[in-house]
């Protein structure tokens, strides 16, 4: 007879947003790969064919078109999730955008864009799915910050690192309010990680050699390499499980070392 070991997270429903590629991807996958069924949410139509993908791997996932900056897409998406599941146990508030720009380039509206995108539509989701979480006295939040803002900046992130800081004052004040019920509320503050994201930013940086860039941003991370998404979902996974049971209010810091150098010396540089 063959045993099947149950995994942390079997029978719990999960909802990502910004899943259809990068952190939110790497995060979705931790953790159907830990036994969650989840549901990929993003403003791209390709997190209808991550879905499909995971499906094929026998994983239980479904894609959903939602735009976290929306109040009301977000309620229609959460409302009918929780009326076919019954529940939402993990929330993994994952959407964010950066565009880099000198502050005194930086238009109003591209200062709101970041805003309510990376602010907004971390409240919007959190503010759907707590309800639900509180009458169940049950339920993880873990929202993506960032170690800019929280701990180091460039040149050209002030709107960017702004919003990040602003997630984890949020992250500590509503872990505050959701202990007595029983919901667990968290913040990751990922450093380099090797996604779109920085794949563009490098682009952008050096059109001419995007992947020198790259490499130029490894030599400062003590690990020598920049992070990975399954690094990432196996974080969330774990945020996402009882094994955390008594963090609260917590952010983890997972960046290869790259905030720890003193000076730029201490890197080889």
């Amino acid at each position: 007879m063959i045993m099947h070991r149950k995994k942390k997270l079997d029978g719990r429903i999960a909802l990502v947003t910004g899943a259809a590629k990068g952190n939110g991807l790497g995060g979705a996958l931790g953790l159907a790969r830990h036994g969650a069924k989840v549901y990929l949410t993003d403003l791209d139509e390709a997190v209808y064919e991550r879905a499909e993908e995971m499906r094929k791997r026998g994983i239980e996932a479904e894609g959903v078109l939602m735009d976290v900056c929306d109040v009301d897409s977000v309620k229609e998406t959460i409302s009918k999730i929780v009326r076919t599941e019954g529940r939402i146990d993990i929330l993994f508030n994952n959407a964010g955008v950066i565009k880099v720009k000198p502050f005194m380039e930086m238009s109003d509206d591209e200062r709101d864009f970041h805003f309510d995108v990376n602010v907004k539509g971390v409240w919007n989701c959190a503010r759907a799915v707590y309800p639900h979480m509180v009458e169940k006295d049950y339920g993880k939040i873990i929202n993506m910050s960032s170690v800019t803002g929280t701990s180091v900046v460039d040149e050209g992130e002030t709107a960017y690192a702004t919003t990040k800081a602003a997630i984890w004052g949020f992250t500590k004040a509503l872990a505050y309010e959701g202990a007595q019920y029983g919901i667990n509320v968290n913040a990751i503050c990922p450093g380099y990680i090797l996604t779109p994201m920085a794949r563009q930013i490098a682009v952008e940086s050096n059109p001419d050699d995007p992947q020198a860039a790259l490499d130029g941003i490894a030599v400062a991370v003590p690990l020598g390499r920049l992070g990975t998404m399954e690094e990432i979902g196996d974080l969330v996974a774990f945020l996402a499980s009882d094994e955390s049971a008594y963090l609260v209010g917590t952010q983890i810091v997972i960046d290869g070392g790259s905030t720890l150098p003193e000076t730029f010396s201490a890197v080889g540089f």
